[in-house]
């Protein structure tokens, strides 16, 4: 049952990851997501938008603490880290 609620956790953190990337492309890209990812990928700077697409997991966290749903706010929690230590072998590699 713990491990379930920490997975829901983990894929709402992801979600919000996800959502959070798009978002940012939405309001400060003038080209379209494709377009913007395609060119964050060839320029080496993707890893920059989705770490700042990271930001909105702070959301889901903060709600699940205040709802007291301590093992989905350790699923957002794990799913943020586990997005840091993708970003940073990308970034390093």
């Amino acid at each position: 049952m713990i491990k379930q609620h920490i997975f829901i956790g983990f894929l709402t953190g992801i979600a919000a990851n996800i959502a959070g990337v798009f978002l940012y492309v939405a309001l400060f890209s003038k080209a379209g997501i494709d377009a913007t990812l395609a060119d964050a990928w060839q320029n080496h700077y993707l890893s920059k938008i989705i770490a700042l697409g990271a930001v909105l997991n702070f959301l889901p966290f903060f709600v699940f603490l205040k709802k007291k749903q301590s093992y989905h706010a350790r699923g957002v929690l794990l799913a943020t880290i586990s997005v840091a230590v993708i970003v940073a072998i990308v970034k390093f590699l």
